[in-house]
């Protein structure tokens, strides 16, 4: 063993050389048994251990290993691969001590080791610990690093001709005013234009960079103070920009004082005829805005020869001056005293206006563009007045015209115009229209609305107080003619009516004195395929409700007819219809709890169905159930009829679904049929219109193929001592001799009473008794056929083949000696070998003899 240990250590130094991950150690050896021969081709395994300290140390990690000789008997193995037993390889701390490797083999491959060797691990196994000493190769620094000298040269230099950064500092704390990056000038006078910090880019594109800061939050990208100079200072000496301010969405720059001026910006050049700011944008913002909120102007200009202010517009939407006013003053204020001119004159020799007014920004809704009023300190007159003093102009006199959405919560606002008699005893009307003519022409009307439109409504009359009950519209006629006449020329309604209340969109009646209908529907046009009445509900309640208020009458509520020869899909007398993913196309029910009459009759007297239905998808085409007592569906003929009851059939030769399927969920019987005749079968079965099977009225089964059951055996109920408990499938029975047709289990070797075998799944079950009976109290033994039987060694292993007896063990079967074996003790063939220790189960062809 001590040759092995030393091959083993060579091969393993030489592994770890090149091992990095995982970590793992080859062992190798040669393995020969007790007469010093090799062991070839053969399985062998090693439990192997590293102890600290010696070679009697603590096994710090234990494993188990195993391989296969080669044909000059050497096993090769990798430790750190095979089944741990103690300790873990991975955290054996290499440099912290010696150590010792311990193998132990059993030649066989099992756990009983014969050959032991201890040796120790020399330097290479060591180069695991590399992983974790700490030294890397380089030069290192020692933080924190200081160093003080006298140079005029660059003292730190790094350059980098890659993508990355050259130097970057990085400072992970939360104290205040801390750098990641820090230069001093420590002199307090140095030279001119000294920095601390300073960046050169060399580069000579628009997009370099000398400096740059930023900041992800809220502070400063770039921050400089100073207490009498320029905390931040830059100068164009070209065309560029000393400073240049840039921001996508915040500000570009943001000057603020606190005592000081915020901005100074001024030309010192006498000769400079540039402008000293200029301000543009490019979008639709204001271009300077200026607010005081103090008592301050706004803006105060003044010039020697110039214009203090000129304000010059080329567009329609714009102003060259606009006052505005925020407050209780008037923006624009023109007086006069004079009787004949106004003291503001719009006047018009164009196309234009004479007078515009109007509102621009204003979004309260109390804004006037032309205010017009009488009645101040007593005065008279007219708010306003429009006149047309020309007989040939056929352009109105007054014309008020909106493009306001309006407004729904409050129809007193957003109008074109708005008439408000206000006073609560007046019986004047807010507008009066009237017409005298001779002509019903369209147009002549005391009052004509139009919508020209593609919504709005040509009149809107509304009754606005929830507590009034006069109506929103009144048409009386005292004439011939219609009170109202409607009229739709395309697609809309003629009349659409509505109620948010409990009332009725609309509501006909005859009074006690009338003879006239309620309501009457009629279509003259014979091509027209639309329904005349058509009647739609979305909410819960009924579509159409049809009542006939007579407890003596006998006509009924609805009525349909259809006269037609054709019997095409939806030619009925009455078609309903279900479109949803629910509902019915029609319900009938009888409500009254005590009434005997049916929900629905059918009757044909012709040669049709009395009820066809039909399912086009997964739905049933007739579902029936029953919440008493009756049946679902009661099929009967009468004693003078000749049909069926029930009848049903499958046409399509591709369906494999059963024509009738029974489920039965409770503990009643799945299909009952009950034959009171005088004769016939009582279930007749057929193949191709010839009998395969059938039923007679005894209860006798007949089957021209013969059966074919699931189980593998043949069995009959038996009665047994004891309880049922006790017993359970395999168990070996065996004749009672205390009771008649009684069994039991066995209990002694080679017994000439053994019957057969307690049936796991019989395939036929043999019984005295009624077919109404539970068998409660009973077992089925199995006699013959393939049963699962309990065996044991007791009789040696078991072979396919032998022939099997009782053993001594309770309900037990053994292996039969054909030498002992009489007549009447072999339970059957085995046909399965066993050999475990114990009680077990095989197959078993079981055939007493």
């Amino acid at each position: 063993m001590k040759k092995i240990v030393l091959i083993a250590a060579l091969a393993f130094g030489t592994y770890m050389v090149s091992a990095q991950a995982p970590e793992k150690m080859s062992y190798q050896a040669i393995v020969r048994n007790a007469s010093g021969q090799l062991l070839t081709n053969q399985n062998v395994a090693v439990r192997v251990s590293v102890l600290q300290g010696s070679a009697a140390g603590t096994a710090v990690y234990s494993e188990r290993v195993t391989g296969t000789t080669n044909v000059n008997g050497l096993v090769s193995l990798v430790i750190g691969s095979g089944t741990v037993i103690s300790g873990t390889f991975n955290s054996i701390n290499w440099g912290s001590n010696s150590y010792y490797l311990k193998t132990e083999t059993d030649p066989a491959g099992g756990t009983n080791y014969t050959i032991t060797g201890t040796s120790q691990l020399l330097s290479v196994p060591y180069a695991l610990y590399a992983k974790t000493s700490g030294g890397g190769g380089g030069g290192s620094l020692t933080l924190p690093y200081t160093a003080t000298t006298n140079n005029a040269s660059t003292l730190f230099s790094l350059t980098n001709d890659g993508d990355g950064t050259s130097v970057e500092g990085i400072n992970n704390t939360s104290t205040s005013s801390v750098a990641a990056v820090r230069g001093m000038i420590t002199n307090v006078a140095p030279g001119g234009f000294s920095s601390a910090v300073r960046g050169l880019n060399s580069g000579t594109g628009g997009l370099g960079i000398g400096v740059w800061g930023s900041q992800a939050g809220s502070g400063w990208g770039v921050y400089g103070v100073t207490p009498d100079g320029l905390g931040v200072y830059g100068n164009s000496s070209a065309s560029g920009y000393g400073v240049f301010a840039n921001s996508n969405t915040g500000t570009g720059l943001n000057a603020t004082s606190t005592n000081g001026i915020a901005a100074n910006i001024a030309i010192t050049n006498n000769a400079n005829n540039n402008n000293v700011l200029n301000a543009s944008t490019l979008g639709n913002g204001t271009v300077i805005n200026i607010s005081s909120s103090g008592s301050g102007n706004g803006v105060t200009s003044s010039t020697g020869s110039g214009f203090a202010v000129q304000g010059i517009t080329s567009q329609q939407s714009s102003a060259g001056i606009i006052g505005d006013n925020n407050g209780n003053g008037e923006a624009i204020v023109g007086r006069t005293t004079s009787g004949i001119a106004g003291a503001v004159v719009g006047r018009n020799d164009g196309a234009g206006y004479g007078v515009r007014g109007f509102l621009a920004t204003n979004t309260s809704g109390t804004g006037v563009g032309v205010f017009g009023q009488v009645g101040v300190s007593g005065s008279t007159g007219r708010a306003g007045r429009f006149e047309n003093l020309n007989q040939n102009n056929d352009r109105n006199t007054f014309e008020v015209e909106s493009n306001s959405t309006g407004n729904i919560p409050d129809n007193t606002l957003g109008n074109v115009a708005s008439f408000l008699s206000n006073n609560t005893n007046s019986v004047s009307a807010a507008v009066r229209g009237e017409t005298k003519t001779i002509f019903g022409n369209f147009g002549a009307a005391g009052v004509f609305g139009v919508a020209s439109g593609t919504g709005g409504f040509g009149g809107l009359f509304y009754s606005s107080n929830t507590s009034g009950n006069g109506r929103a519209l009144v048409a009386l006629t005292d004439g011939n003619g219609d009170a109202i006449l409607a009229n739709a020329g395309k697609d809309g309604d003629a009349i659409e009516a509505n109620v948010d209340g409990n009332g009725r969109a609309i509501y006909g009646w005859i009074p006690s004195f009338g003879t006239g209908k309620a309501a009457e529907f009629k279509n003259f046009n014979t091509s027209n395929t639309n329904p005349v009445l058509t009647s739609t509900n979305t909410g819960n309640g009924i579509a159409g409700d049809f009542f006939v208020d007579n407890t003596s009458g006998t006509s009924p509520a609805v009525h349909g007819k259809v006269n037609s020869q054709f019997a095409n899909f939806g030619t009925a007398g009455v078609y309903g219809e279900s479109v949803g993913t629910g509902g019915f196309g029609g319900l009938f029910y009888a409500s009254n709890a005590s009434g005997n009459g049916p929900a629905l009759i059918a009757l044909a007297n012709g040669n049709g169905n009395g009820i066809t239905a039909n399912a086009k998808n997964l739905g049933d085409g007739v579902e029936s159930s029953v919440d008493g007592t009756g049946s679902a569906i009661y099929g009967w003929v009468p004693n003078f009829g000749t049909g069926r009851a029930g009848y049903f059939r499958n046409f399509n030769t591709a369906n494999s679904q059963a024509v009738v399927s029974v489920t039965n969920a409770g503990t009643g019987t799945g299909l009952f049929v009950n034959h009171t005749g005088a004769s016939g079968n009582i279930a007749t079965f057929q193949s191709g219109s010839t009998n395969v099977a059938r039923i007679n009225k005894s209860g006798t089964g007949f089957f021209n193929g013969g059966t074919q059951n699931s189980g593998a055996d043949l069995a009959e109920a038996f009665d047994v001592e004891g309880n049922t408990a006790n017993y359970e499938p395999g168990d070996i029975l065996v004749i009672s001799t205390n009771t008649d047709r009684t069994i039991e289990k066995s209990s002694e070797p080679y017994s000439t009473l053994v019957a057969g075998v307690y049936a796991t799944k019989p395939g036929v079950l043999l019984t005295e008794e009624n077919v109404d009976s539970e068998l409660i109290g009973k077992v089925p033994m199995g006699v013959i056929g393939v049963i699962p039987t309990k065996v044991c060694l007791e009789g040696g292993n078991i072979k396919r083949g032998d022939l099997l007896v009782t053993s001594s063990t309770s309900g037990v079967a053994m292996k039969g000696d054909p030498k002992k074996v009489q007549i009447g003790q072999v339970l059957g063939k085995a046909l399965q070998d066993y050999d475990q220790n114990g009680i077990g189960k095989i197959k078993v062809l079981v055939s007493i003899k």
